[in-house]
């Protein structure tokens, strides 16, 4: 009795048993291979399947959905004999599960130790400066090396970038000095041509406004000249008129110069810085009678003066002294 009641659980376990093994249900973004006693035959893409129990089974469930691998930090010798660190990120993804499953053994330690290899040959065939400065030329080649050397395993590598790089601290050390004293090179530079410009702007301004004062040196020497050769215009036709009263006998144009130069010689005697006291001679008073007499005369040469005047914009008057 208790052999019948046993039975049915054991044909209700074995049929749960050969329905989990014949149904299988693959999640997005995987692909499971199919084998039969251990050899490959077909591979089942996500979604519900069937196969056929005890002689099929799943063998290897790929992940095709991109990865990252991180790649271990190491030393790496540079062209110039200088010893960095670095260490990069790849990302690869499963094009063909096959390939990934049954190509290579461990397909992520292999890329990993792939790029680990391309790195030191890529960073060692470039001096220091290169490997600092052109980061992402040494991604590109890596890219290319690792990528064509995982293509036969079915994965395709969509990048590689190396994430840290650092020299030793002395080089590093070195490299802030240099790198101070080329700021301080181009401080240096900048400031020399300021004070270039400067020198030259001033340069400029003076040259302009010594240009500028002999232009107006230059105008008003024209300007003293044409006054003077309208004051002596107007002196020439007044000499003329009174040595025209001369020749008809008129005794009060000689007194004209003799008065005038005699003015003169007065106002010299008058204005010398070392004449406290001035001493009018007795007959000074018979002079300025005589100058007196003229006065009609050099009127009429005034008038003249003034006619010669107006012709000119720039004639300074003539002094008249009696």
């Amino acid at each position: 009795m208790d052999f019948l009641m046993t039975v049915p659980v054991l044909i209700a376990v074995v049929g749960l048993i050969l329905i989990v093994s014949t149904v299988k249900q693959v999640p997005q973004g995987y692909n499971w291979t199919v084998e039969n006693f251990g050899r490959y035959t077909k591979t089942l893409t996500p979604g519900l399947h069937f196969i056929m129990p005890v002689y099929q089974k799943v063998g290897r469930k790929m992940n095709m959905m991109e990865t990252v691998l991180d790649v271990p930090q190491q030393e790496v010798i540079t062209k110039d004999n200088a010893m960095v660190s670095c260490d990069a990120i790849v990302f690869i993804q499963v094009i063909d599960a096959v390939s990934a499953a049954y190509e290579v053994n461990n397909l992520h330690n292999a890329i990993q130790n792939l790029s680990l290899t391309n790195i030191r040959t890529v960073v060692g065939s470039m001096d220091l400066d290169e490997v600092l400065s052109n980061r992402d030329d040494i991604n590109a080649r890596l890219l290319h090396v690792i990528d064509a050397a995982t293509n036969p395993w079915g994965v395709k590598v969509t990048r590689i970038e190396i994430a840290d790089l650092s020299p030793p601290a002395d080089i590093t050390e070195a490299m802030n000095r240099q790198m101070k004293a080329e700021r301080l090179k181009r401080a240096e530079i900048l400031t020399a041509e300021g004070d270039k410009q400067a020198a030259i702007l001033k340069a400029e301004g003076q040259k302009q406004a010594q240009i500028l004062e002999a232009e107006g040196r230059r105008e008003a020497a024209f300007r003293d000249a044409e006054a003077r050769e309208r004051e002596a215009e107007a002196e020439a036709k007044a000499t003329a008129m009174v040595s025209e009263a001369i020749a008809k006998g008129d005794v009060n144009a000689i007194n004209y110069f003799l008065g005038q130069a005699y003015v003169a010689a007065f106002e010299k005697l008058a204005t010398s810085p070392q004449q406290r006291t001035v001493i009018i001679p007795a007959e000074f008073s018979s002079i300025i009678g005589a100058i007196e007499g003229i006065k009609g005369l050099t009127g009429a040469a005034k008038e003249a003066q003034q006619g010669a005047r107006s012709q000119g914009s720039a004639v300074p008057p003539t002094r008249t002294e009696y």
